[in-house]
């Protein structure tokens, strides 16, 4: 059994005819059409910043001092913890 996708939206964009020559230069050094190098790019690009939205970088001393919070036994949650576990369990179940 194949599965076929079927490409029924649309994205249309305006740009100048220097950006147009420019994607179609690289599209052209790719071996690819147009359709497909402006495609590639701008999901390769969603992708990254929907990455980049969910993930937090701590710096050394920031991981470090989260850790240790961790590690405190004798550290009990505030307010604003226990509201946000309780939005979580609300939403998650």
């Amino acid at each position: 059994m194949t599965t076929t996708t079927r490409n029924d939206a649309r994205i249309n964009v305006r740009i100048s005819s220097d950006l147009k020559h420019t994607i179609e230069e690289a599209a052209a050094a790719l071996g690819q059409s147009v359709s497909e190098f402006t495609i590639s790019t701008v999901v390769r690009e969603a992708r990254q910043v929907l990455k980049e939205s969910k993930v937090t970088c701590l710096s050394n001393r920031d991981r470090d001092l989260f850790l240790k919070m961790l590690d405190d036994v004798d550290r009990k949650p505030n307010a604003a913890l226990k509201a946000a576990a309780n939005r979580y369990r609300k939403q998650h179940g």
